[in-house]
């Protein structure tokens, strides 16, 4: 591979904004590749893959090239060289490349390598409480899972399309997908592809949706014509899968503290031609007391650590603090009591996190079942699953039933 400035350059940039500045790195990807409209794809792709990459393995890059945080700009391009080296990709003569000690960057990748922290490059605290939550054996499986690049997913939109239709349009455009056993509306792309350039995005026959992700709404065991809410909808990707599954009968009311992600699921859901969805801000308490005991499902996605998409988002390593872990426990059981409280007698609920963490998950709800509210629910099944099991995600969700 050929290194061109132009390109390192934008990843440079992009490095200082995320490492240095806090910003999000999927935001700050979407922008480079905004920089130039002469880039191709294959130039797009080694700025978004080459800024993750470093940002994922940026403890043990920093390590091997001997740097603190805040990086400057030597520095990051330090980091560059690292990467570079590790991949066999002969450094050119540039200043920023002077005396890069090829060797011994190979030789502390070996050493480092036999301590897990480096190896999976993640802070001392996330390391202690992965062996806490999950054991050694456990944690050092799914970590090492957690560092692969994740697929490509697509959810069918059954609104519009069907699998092997959707499998066609995309062929006929150049991007080949495969059918997932056990997941009756995913297909996995073949080879990363820009699939929201196609037209077939653009007319709502799909939504990028992981795997894992995609069972949480099939869990909740909806019917068509049944009044369901989504407590914690975002910009609505299981909303959406919910409409789907309810086949546009019922209603589906998406409840967010955050009105902008609402606005964004409106939007989706026009695409989808999903409409029996409704959107509701929480702008107070009484969005959720008018609903007491009147729905037939409520899916609550909660709020949680994220551990089990650090594949999407390694940025998150980073910007995670074990304070948060405590703070977000609170407001989780929060939720379940306030929320679970609109399920009607005979009703379902699912609780689910995209966490691997035990005590975010199965502890939450044994919690929750002794408590005063949880005493008027039946648990009924949940399913843990690691992204090293899987291959993709980790997620959590837990099936209840309110007695009558």
């Amino acid at each position: 591979m050929r290194l061109h400035k132009n390109l390192c350059f934008a990843v440079i940039d992009g490095l200082t904004l995320i490492f240095n500045e806090g910003q999000y790195a999927d935001k700050v990807i979407q922008q480079l590749l905004k920089r130039d409209k002469r880039w191709g794809s294959r130039d797009r792709a080694f700025i978004a893959e080459t800024t993750y990459d470093i940002v994922r393995w940026k403890r043990l890059y920093a390590e091997i090239a001997d740097v603190k945080a805040p990086f400057d700009r030597d520095n990051l391009w330090r980091l560059f060289a690292v990467w570079a080296t590790l991949r066999g990709i002969k450094l050119p003569s540039w200043k920023y490349f002077e005396s890069t000690p090829t060797r011994k960057i190979k030789g502390r990748f070996d050493e480092l390598s036999q301590i897990r922290k480096f190896k999976e490059s993640i802070p001392d605290w996330l390391d202690e409480l992965g062996v806490k939550e999950l054991g050694e054996s456990t944690w050092t499986k799914e970590i090492a899972a957690l560092n692969e690049q994740a697929d490509v997913i697509l959810r069918v939109n059954t609104l519009k399309t069907t699998k092997q239709k959707l499998k066609a349009l995309l062929f006929d455009n150049d991007i080949e997908s495969e059918s997932i056993k056990g997941y009756p509306n995913a297909l996995r792309l073949k080879e990363r592809a820009n699939v929201f350039q196609t037209e077939a995005f653009k007319n709502g026959f799909f939504e990028v949706q992981d795997a894992s992700s995609q069972l949480v709404a099939e869990f909740l065991e909806v019917e068509p014509g049944m009044r369901v809410v989504d407590t914690c909808a975002g910009a609505g990707g299981k909303s959406l899968h919910l409409s789907a599954l309810m086949e546009n009968k019922g209603q589906v009311i998406a409840l967010d503290i955050y009105d902008n992600k609402l606005k964004e699921l409106k939007r989706r859901a026009k695409r989808n031609g999903a409409h029996n969805i409704e959107t509701r801000p929480i702008e107070s308490t009484k969005t959720i007391k008018k609903l007491y005991d009147k729905v037939d499902r409520v899916l609550i996605d909660a709020p949680c650590s994220g551990l089990g998409v650090l594949r999407r988002n390694p940025d998150a390593k980073w910007k995670l603090q074990p304070e948060f872990i405590s703070e977000i426990k609170h407001t989780q059981q929060e939720i379940l009591q306030q929320y679970s409280r609109m399920v009607k007698p005979g009703g379902k609920l699912v609780y689910a996190t995209c966490s691997i963490l035990p005590s975010e998950n199965r502890q939450q709800i044994d919690n929750f079942l002794t408590s005063e509210n949880g005493k008027a629910f039946t648990f009924v099944k949940d399913q843990n699953i690691l992204a090293y099991q899987s291959g993709f995600d980790g997620f959590y969700m837990a099936l209840l039933e309110k007695n009558t």
